[in-house]
């Protein structure tokens, strides 16, 4: 481990264009949970499965179930960053990180400070009524549940849904193209906490030409053959002992 980080160390040290691509195992350090390991959500055991839930028909057919499973696993309160979060907002604030690429829906880059973030597959912090567009933010859901509401409404009586990306959705254009930008300028791409099992979002490093491709992953990858470095530990353990 201690020859990885000295590695990885000189890697940003050299860089000055610095991209980081998250998946969920960078915010497990912080409690949440992720969805494909042992004992992730999807292996957890409920009335539909979890990918089901998860889609764009069930939140519609099924609204009340799919906040029940939201309200449960998704909707986690008094989550705080970690510190793979805090020292890629030091990153970025001392000028080596460009921006932050994130699968995960728990806005705990920005929490922890970070400004340039792509969330690709959107935010629990951000919820739009379906019929008039009015935002609520993630505090009106969490008083809903704690109210007991199975499906939080608008003032204007129409149902508000959580600006997650669900199964059988697409993503957002403007994000991706700013996530492909970010990747095809970056001249060192750090990979962490993510299979890279999930596409759209991990096709998206294919863009990367640059000179350094670094996979932080406690599991193996389809891209460990064409990286410059191979981590296998905890994101957060990692980031936290660079130094600036």
């Amino acid at each position: 481990m201690q020859e990885n980080q000295k590695r990885l160390q000189k890697l940003i040290d050299e860089s000055e264009r610095i991209v980081f691509f998250g998946g969920a195992g960078v915010s497990t350090e912080s409690g949440i949970k992720d969805f494909r390991s042992v004992d992730g959500l999807y292996n957890e055991k409920y009335d539909y499965p979890p990918e089901q839930i998860l889609s764009h028909e069930f939140f519609f057919a099924k609204t009340v179930d799919f906040y029940k499973f939201y309200y449960d696993k998704l909707l986690v309160e008094g989550v705080k960053p970690n510190p793979a979060h805090y020292k890629l907002a030091e990153l970025e604030k001392a000028g080596k990180l460009t921006a932050v690429i994130t699968q995960n829906i728990d806005g705990l880059h920005q929490l922890a400070g970070s400004k340039k973030v792509y969330e690709l597959h959107g935010s629990v912090e951000r919820n739009y009524c379906l019929d008039c567009g009015e935002f609520y933010d993630q505090n009106y859901i969490l008083e809903c549940k704690k109210s007991g509401v199975k499906v939080p409404r608008c003032k204007c009586g129409g149902v508000i849904k959580p600006d997650v990306v669900l199964y059988q959705e697409g993503l957002d254009d403007q994000t991706v193209e700013g996530a492909i930008y970010s990747i095809i300028n970056a001249d060192l791409l750090i990979v962490a906490g993510t299979s890279l099992t999930v596409y759209p979002a991990s096709g998206l490093i294919n863009y990367f030409k640059g000179k350094n491709l670094v996979l932080i992953n406690k599991t193996p990858t389809v891209a460990d053959g064409v990286a410059t470095l191979v981590i296998r530990e905890k994101v957060g353990e990692i980031l936290s002992k660079i130094t600036l």
